[in-house]
This record gives C-alpha cells, structure tokens and sequence, in this order.
C-alpha cells in the first residue's frame, strides 16, 4: 500500500539524535500486550536488538511520556494519544498501524444477543464494566457506544454513564492480575461485571480462558471500531526507528492480524 511505503520512509529518515542503544523502549496500550510482545522477540531474534516493553493504558502512558518519562517507540489505542506528543514536538509523524472493534464480554449463563444487548446494558441488574475514559482509549469508545444507544432510545447515554462501572485502565485501577491472566475475564469470574465492553481483541482472550464466558458482537448501530497510532520519539535510538518499521513491515502485520487485530499493512 502506497500509504506504508511513505510511512516507512518517514519513519526511516527522520533524524535520530541520541546514540544508538542495544535496548528499545516501547510504550504500548494494554490490548497489544500479546501482539507486541510476539513482534518483539521476532524483531530481536532477527536483529540482535532488545525491546524493554512498558503495557498499559495508553492515556496514562502518553501524559508519563509528557511528563518526561523516557521512551523511544508509542504505541497507542487511538490516534488522539499520540498526535498531541508529535504537536508537542516529542515525537515524529503517527502511522495508523492497526485496527481493533468493540465487543461485550458476557459472564457465564447472561442471555445476550447482539440485537437485546443494548437492554441487557440497560437493565439495571445487570453490572456493566467499562474502562476509564480519557485514561484508557477503551473507556473513550464505550461512551461512543452510549451516545449511539442514545439515538437508538433516549435516556441511554445518562443511564449508560451513570451504571458504567470504570473497573480499569485508570490511575487508581487495580494493577493486572499477577497471574498473566486476561483482567477483563477476571473482572466476569470475581462477579464485578456481568457484561463487559472492551476490545474484540481482549475479549477473544478471556473466553478462552474461562469457560462459559462469550463475546458477543456489537450491532451495527452501536459498532465503535478502534484506530491504534504508532509513532517514535524525536530522541529515539536508531534501533527505535527500525523497530518501529518491523512493526509496519509484513511479518510485524501477520502477527497482529494473528491476535485478532485488522493489520492495513497487509494486502487485502
């Protein structure tokens, strides 16, 4: 795609002014955790480099990264994150490299069909878990998700926001769990959701993980889908800039599109 190969040669010439490093510091959204972390060791078993990966709401790693926190490569859930460290003049230009959708993750016997999901998030027994807007991107698309249902019943967007239950991605939400298992899936099990909305991605995971838990797709017309940034720091290591590339590169597209994410770099 003609838009990949300008994206390569801006990331390829943009100037690198610190030295180059044996280890790249990646900042990256929680939802790529299993994405990233395959792409890193392919890049490292292929390049000889180390990545040193920092996870978690993408929000909260940009306002670390304005705060001066020291990273090379950000990799955001949306595209909002990253565009202020650039206005800022932190880091180079913001590639689109991944696409992810809303999904609900619903606990084990919760009748839900995508066409009564908009009910059962309504009903006020139900316990709806979100993420933490303006922190976490996840957050930001679950209150897309309320305005749409607005349009659809009037009232939904207050009632929505009132019950939303912000279970992570905050600066005071529990850390993950120590396990390694999917949080959201633990979230259902510990019976602090019922039905929660959160990333395809993440909810494909913890219905793997626990038996009897489902992903259950949005309907089209509360359908919020995800456009993830990446872009590197303007004092980034040389090695940040090709691994930022190996991100964009084929094989770094595979294996998003492998976890479930929608990879633009790949022939459609």
């Amino acid at each position: 795609m003609r838009w990949l190969a300008i994206a390569l040669a801006a990331l390829a010439f943009t100037p690198a002014m610190a030295q180059s490093s044996d280890t790249v510091l990646l900042h990256a959204a929680g939802s790529l955790r299993g994405a990233l972390t395959e792409v890193a060791k392919s890049f490292e078993a292929s390049s000889g480099a180390k990545v040193e990966m920092k996870y978690g709401a993408s929000g909260l790693l940009k306002d670390e990264i304005v705060g001066g926190a020291k990273a090379e490569v950000f990799a955001s859930a949306n595209m909002e994150h990253p565009h202020v460290l650039t206005k800022a003049g932190k880091s180079g230009p913001v590639v689109l490299f991944a696409r992810n959708r809303l999904c609900a993750l619903a606990k084990p016997g919760l009748v839900v069909e995508p066409a009564t999901l908009l009910d059962v998030m309504r009903d006020p027994q139900v316990k709806l878990g979100t993420s933490t807007p303006k922190a976490d991107p996840s957050g930001d698309y679950a209150w897309e998700v309320f305005k749409k249902a607005d349009a659809l019943k009037p009232g939904s967007f207050a009632a929505l926001e009132k019950k939303a239950l912000q279970l992570t991605g905050g600066s005071s939400s529990a850390p993950p769990p120590a396990s390694g298992r999917n949080a959201y899936g633990v979230f259902v099990v510990e019976g602090q959701a019922d039905l929660f909305l959160t990333y395809c991605t993440n909810a494909q995971v913890a219905a793997a993980e626990n038996p009897g838990q489902r992903v259950v797709a949005l309907p089209d017309a509360l359908a919020v889908g995800a456009d993830y940034g990446l872009t590197v720091m303007t004092n980034a290591s040389p090695g940040a800039y090709r691994f930022a590339m190996f991100i964009l590169s084929p094989e770094g597209q595979r294996i998003l599109a492998k976890h479930g994410f929608a990879a633009p770099g790949l022939p459609q």
